[in-house]
């Protein structure tokens, strides 16, 4: 048996179960000699999550183990958050118990934890063999491509359920839901926390048995909570994106119709009148989540007390926030959009058709309603920016008192 490490803290395991009779057994076995060949001390909590087989009961027949009991289902976060709040240890693990994740490699995941991560996670998608099947790996990479993508980090398996984390992260992480998407929650979360995260390679066995997950309801579900996760912390990015993609469909359709404008094409038929209209409601709703991006991005920062995540892209169009230009941007685009009519209103005034005026009396007007919008948020803007710079100078002030 190797000797413990007296300064070593102590490492709470979590292993939620429900229903698994026929692998819990030998997952209690195999982990009791992983924590007797450990270096650090541990306390084994199994939480049976209103099993209706004989799980509790054989758990009960080990010694060594801390049994808790759901009466009756309440879900998979559920279960881990019940084993953390009976916890004792300054690291809390969970992994569960269908014998899909390795036992011995927890060690592995606790030496990177005391090497200063914040939180581990045993990543089935880093290198390792896996027997994960086709449609789980492709759901796996949807969602570390997306919680990769709004998050603006790389994460490999933000959905593994083998995991070490310090547990005075535990209020920094909350809330998280009790189902089973309370791993991507949490990977989502810690990122945006800003938390260092530390992905080691494990090999991944497929379970014995029918595997609760299921793929288009859970998916759905891990698809909701992940987006509406990363909303919480950084709006712009996902609102910045859709106005983009909104503005880039206008910009298309513009340019299009202009061109053909310019080819001496006056008159629409209803597929150049449908595609107009859609690039107007684009173009101003574009313009909308953009803005809104910013707006909101200020009042998550009143609320986590952090610096404002402003990104959209990796490397800013401006060398100031692009929330600072909305002023000029929507005094441009209204004087523009002013000019516009004015000429197209004093030409029609002077006998030209309408049907050569029409587009641009649209292009006009369209550009005054963003402009004069642009420079609403802009004044929404600044007025949370007073509140921000408000809170911290009192914050300092009272910090200098004390």
């Amino acid at each position: 048996m190797t000797g413990r490490d007296p300064q070593a803290p102590l490492v709470s395991v979590i292993v939620p179960a429900m229903n698994e009779e026929g692998n819990i057994a030998e997952f209690c076995r195999l982990f009791d000699e992983m924590l007797q060949a450990a270096s650090f001390s541990a306390e084994l909590v199994y939480v049976d999550d209103g099993s209706s087989d004989d799980t509790a009961q054989i758990v009960a027949g080990f010694t060594d183990v801390r049994l808790l009991r759901h009466s009756q289902n309440r879900g998979y976060g559920a279960a881990l958050k019940t084993g953390f709040a009976a916890s004792k240890g300054e690291l809390l693990g969970f992994l569960d118990a269908d014998g899909t994740y390795p036992p011995e490699l927890f060690p592995s995941l606790c030496a990177e934890a005391l090497k200063g991560a914040d939180l581990v996670v045993g990543s089935r998608r880093s290198g390792a063999a896996s027997e994960m099947p086709p449609m789980r790996r492709l759901g796996n990479l949807l969602w570390s491509g997306l919680v990769s993508a709004l998050c603006t980090r790389r994460v490999v398996d933000p959905a593994s359920g083998m995991r070490v984390f310090r547990a005075s992260l535990i209020e920094l992480l909350a809330p998280l839901p009790d189902g089973l998407n309370f791993t991507p929650v949490m990977s989502t979360r810690a990122i945006s926390e800003g938390l260092g995260l530390v992905e080691f390679p494990i090999p991944y066995q497929e379970r014995a048995g029918r595997s609760k997950l299921s793929v288009v309801k859970d998916g759905a579900l891990f698809l909701r909570t992940i987006i509406w996760t990363s909303l919480a912390y950084n709006p712009a990015r996902i609102l910045a994106g859709l106005g983009l993609l909104g503005l880039t469909v206008a910009a298309a359709i513009g340019l299009a119709v202009l061109i053909a404008r310019l080819r001496g094409i006056t008159v629409l038929g209803p597929l150049g009148v449908t595609a107009l209209f859609l690039a107007v409601v684009a173009g101003i709703v574009g313009i909308d989540l953009m803005a809104l991006g910013s707006t909101f991005n200020y009042l998550v920062s009143l609320f986590h007390r952090k610096p404002i995540q402003r990104s959209l892209f990796r490397r800013p169009l401006f060398r100031r926030p692009v929330d600072r230009h909305f002023w000029w941007m929507g005094a441009l685009l209204a004087l523009v959009g002013t000019a516009l009519a004015t000429a197209s209103v004093a030409l029609g005034l002077n006998g030209w058709p309408i049907e050569r005026l029409w587009l641009y009396l649209l292009a006009g007007v369209m550009l005054i309603l963003v402009g004069a919008q642009l420079g609403l948020f802009w004044v929404i803007i600044r007025v949370l920016d007073e509140l921000r710079d408000r809170r911290l100078h009192v914050q300092t002030d009272q910090g200098l008192v004390s």
